[in-house]
């Protein structure tokens, strides 16, 4: 091995008779350059945009959420609030109310979300959004902007806000007139207008607690969920995992499971995800021409040094010797280019991440004014492996070309 990279050198670095092998080197090594940045660049600025939509979802949303296994509502016990909030890397864990709701005004009505914040989650809402007044009283509600706007709603407005499930127990009032005092049609006012995630902003109302439960008909001390949020510097993923494991361990697991973010909005994150690894497809195009352009470089290679190989041959070298030779030369340039693709795709993610050099076409429409990079030791690394096993895989034609010298008895060239 250590002879066959040695010659391997030699043949790249050395003086060769015909320029042109040169030429196509270089232009092999700078297309898996180019490929290799190009491609860490963009998905890092997908990671970017993902992470930023997270961000988003976690204003209203948590990271990790744990729900009932079967049905809409959970008990939800103080013992149970202070043992999640005694698990490692848990910072809070604040009850819910959600749930969907029919909100009327006027000759307008619309289908909603409704969410019920505990107080110390309101707050925190506030603080994250900047907010200097609350979004809601006890007794209020705060709608979403596109919402508002499509409802033609605005702050003090009175509507009506109640449960599709009402209806039903409309109907069996018709019978069981007991019913009857409990179908009461909240009517609150809107306090104020939210704008945070378009998903939010189309369909949520969000209000307290104890208001949500009214709306949606949930019994004293019944929850849809606990939202549990990490500390800072502790991720999501060992949360997520230290919460598992100890539900594991409880008696609890019957009845209760585990949700994270990503699973509650898996149709969204799953369209982020595709676009990401669709564009690393196409994007490993380009590395995938750049090495075949560096086949051509080493069938050449091995057409210039027949001479070379054939007195090799005549020392006693092998077959298998005469591929390494090509197949090390292929892995050095993969392994040249790769490394020097990934340190410029770190670099330029290094400078926008700081200094936000390349701004965002239209800054007013959205809410941040340059793209978003979030870069990621998994991606590096399968682009990495992705990029050196190609230059590997192309380079196994010259090599067997090469290794024709050692199944032949005479060299026949002509000299000048």
């Amino acid at each position: 091995m250590k002879t066959g990279l040695w010659i391997a050198k030699r043949f790249s670095f050395a003086r060769k008779r015909f320029r042109i092998i040169n030429i196509i080197s270089a232009i092999s090594l700078a297309g898996i350059v180019i490929g290799v940045s190009t491609l860490l660049v963009v998905m890092s600025v997908l990671n970017g945009f993902q992470k930023l939509a997270r961000d988003l979802f976690i204003t209203i949303d948590s990271p990790v959420q744990f729900i009932p296994l079967d049905g809409r509502t959970m008990k939800v016990s103080d013992s149970l609030l202070q043992s999640l909030r005694a698990i490692e890397g848990v910072e809070s864990a604040e009850p819910f109310s959600e749930g969907e709701a029919i909100m009327a005004s006027r000759n307008k009505s619309e289908l909603v979300i409704v969410k019920g914040l505990t107080d110390t989650a309101h707050r925190r809402l506030m603080r994250q959004a900047h907010a200097t007044r609350p979004f809601f009283t006890p007794e209020t509600i705060a709608v979403g902007e596109l919402l508002a706007y499509r409802t033609n709603l605005y702050p003090f407005r009175e509507v009506k806000i109640f449960s599709p499930e009402l209806i039903s127990l409309g109907l069996e009032s018709l019978s069981e007139p007991y019913l009857i005092p409990i179908l009461a049609i909240p009517e609150t006012t809107v306090s104020s207008l939210f704008s945070l995630q378009k998903v939010f902003d189309d369909r949520y109302v969000i209000t307290s607690g104890l208001f949500a439960q009214k709306i949606l008909l949930f019994g004293r001390g019944e929850y849809s969920g606990i939202d549990i949020r990490g500390k800072e510097g502790v991720s999501r993923s060992a949360v997520n995992g230290n919460l598992r494991d100890w539900l594991a361990q409880s008696p609890l697991k019957k009845s209760f499971k585990v949700r994270t973010l990503e699973e509650k909005y898996s149709n969204i994150f799953a369209v982020m995800q595709l676009e990401k690894w669709v564009s690393f497809s196409v994007l490993m195009l380009i590395i995938l021409v750049a090495a075949l352009s560096l086949t051509g470089a080493l069938a050449m290679t091995a057409i210039d040094k027949q001479r070379e190989l054939f007195y090799l041959r005549c020392l006693g070298m092998e077959k298998p010797q005469f591929m390494a030779i090509f197949i090390i030369q292929g892995g050095m340039t993969g392994i040249t280019g790769t490394a020097a693709g990934t340190i410029l795709a770190w670099s330029v993610c290094k400078l926008q991440e700081l200094y936000g050099i390349v701004q965002l076409p239209s800054k007013s429409a959205f809410i941040i004014q340059s793209y978003p990079v979030n870069m990621q030791a998994g991606d590096f690394f399968a682009v990495g492996i992705t990029a050196i096993l190609l230059c590997l895989a192309v380079s196994l034609y010259p090599a067997r070309k090469a290794a024709l010298i050692a199944e032949s008895r005479s060299l026949d060239l002509k000299t000048n």
